[in-house]
């Protein structure tokens, strides 16, 4: 259990993870997410020249089903926190057959 100085420490941020580039639905889009800061710098071990860490805070993620979950959890645990927003690009609402009108609103391009 880590003590009142060092978890009065901790920073983390909470966000909502955005859409891998694999994806083409929005899943694992949804859940609130807070992930802890790093506290110490990475160092390469020089016998295999893997980057390693004394952190282990880092590891851990933290999934919620609102922000205000993910808010309420580090007020109560005493992490200093920071909430980042993501302004989601707005979908146009078209069908297929807009595609074809012939009013429509931009000429064709080819």
């Amino acid at each position: 259990m880590p003590s009142d100085t060092q978890s009065s420490a901790r920073t983390a941020k909470i966000y909502q993870p955005t859409k891998n580039a694999m994806q083409s639905g929005k899943a694992k889009t949804r859940k609130w997410l807070l992930e802890f800061d790093r506290v110490s710098a990475r160092t390469i071990d020089p016998i295999m020249g893997y980057t390693t860490s004394s952190d282990t805070q880092t590891q851990v993620v933290l999934s919620f089903d609102s922000k205000e979950d993910a808010v309420a959890y580090a007020e109560r645990e005493g992490i200093s926190y920071r909430v980042l927003t993501v302004n989601k690009p707005k979908r146009r609402q078209m069908s297929y057959t807009d595609n074809f009108k012939y009013d429509r609103p931009q000429p064709w391009t080819h």
